[in-house]
């Protein structure tokens, strides 16, 4: 399907809706409110300040909902007052949604928005991304997963279309280890580096993952930080946070976010990087399934095993896996 079909799709689900969606300001979310700024009924941009966030995060989500004449409520919720939160468990993404979404609804609620939903894309999918869970729970809707729209594909279109994004919105607590907690004091140096490294060079995004006492900037321009005077003066000022050793990852951060099977003669396979909760999967395909165990759902073409392996087969052409595989996504529900 092409990309401006897709895009077409989403504009028919948001028109004459009242849409209120829980607003970042990155590419997602940006794309639901700009066609939700000229084809619903009335948009409400949710934005949650967790203190947590990147330097300017608010006041980028201000000037976009301000430039789109969308009205924008701001709700704060101090997460370093949550110790299942700080904790920092490989659940610490279901937390934080968790925390976020009750809000959100609330919010939309009281201002009479019917229609809640948030930026999930279909590229989230075949991520190690447990908050998903909590859109379900919540039944927020997804309109850019109904469309099929890749990562990728909304940043073509939005980048085509001269509308501007942040390239940097996901939470600093994702730069802190699993299973280490989270302090104020690790985010702030963290929230220091990255910011160091953008005022000093022509990088747009950078993530500096603190590993103790070793931190690893992740950039998306390499040749920004490999200069040797520039390496040297960003290893200092990275060494005076308190890091014994400052690494630099040499795989340049990109937004592809792409899906692509390892197709063969009608057949592929896809691991996906976490496992498949069967129950509650078996009561998303409901009559479609033909074969199932504990371990295994059979449905037409396509095979789901627990260990989040993807196995498809007999179809037509390539085009015609990936539909299906991209259908299947949306009906999987996963362990945490």
């Amino acid at each position: 399907m092409r990309l401006e079909d897709k895009i077409n799709i989403v504009r028919n689900i948001l028109k004459d809706k009242n849409v209120a969606i829980g607003f970042s300001g990155g590419s997602d979310s940006t794309l639901i409110i700009y066609l939700a700024s000229m084809f619903a009924k009335n948009t409400l941009a949710v934005t949650i300040d967790n203190h947590l966030m990147p330097t300017e995060f608010i006041e980028h989500a201000k000037r976009v909902t301000s430039s789109l004449g969308v009205k924008h409520e701001i709700i704060d919720i101090d997460f370093y007052k949550d110790p299942d939160f700080l904790k920092n468990t490989p659940k610490r993404c279901y937390t934080c949604r968790n925390l976020m979404y009750g809000e959100i609804k609330k919010v939309a609620n009281e201002n009479g928005f019917d229609y809640i939903c948030d930026g999930n894309n279909i590229s989230d999918l075949v991520d190690d991304r447990p908050g998903i869970l909590i859109t379900y729970a919540n039944e927020f809707k997804t309109p850019l997963i109904e469309a099929k729209l890749t990562s990728k594909e909304i940043h073509e279109y939005l980048d085509k279309n001269n509308i501007p994004y942040s390239k940097s919105t996901t939470c600093l607590a994702t730069r802190i280890k699993t299973n280490t907690p989270i302090t104020k004091e690790k985010i702030e140096n963290i929230s220091y580096c990255e910011d160091y490294i953008l005022s000093n060079t022509e990088c747009e995004t950078v993530k500096v993952r603190d590993l103790g006492s070793i931190c690893m900037c992740e950039v998306d321009k390499i040749d920004e930080i490999i200069n040797e005077n520039k390496f040297k003066q960003i290893n200092d000022e990275l060494k005076k946070q308190g890091y014994e050793k400052v690494s630099l990852n040499l795989s340049e951060i990109k937004n592809n976010g792409e899906i692509i099977l390892n197709y063969i003669d009608g057949s592929f396979s896809y691991k996906l990087p976490f496992t498949i909760n069967i129950a509650d999967t078996k009561k998303q395909l409901k009559n479609k399934i033909i074969c199932q165990t504990k371990e295994k759902i059979e449905i037409e073409n396509i095979d789901i095993f627990d260990t989040g392996l993807i196995k498809g087969n007999n179809f037509k052409n390539y085009e015609d896996a990936l539909n299906k595989f991209m259908h299947v996504l949306t009906k999987l529900r996963r362990n945490i």
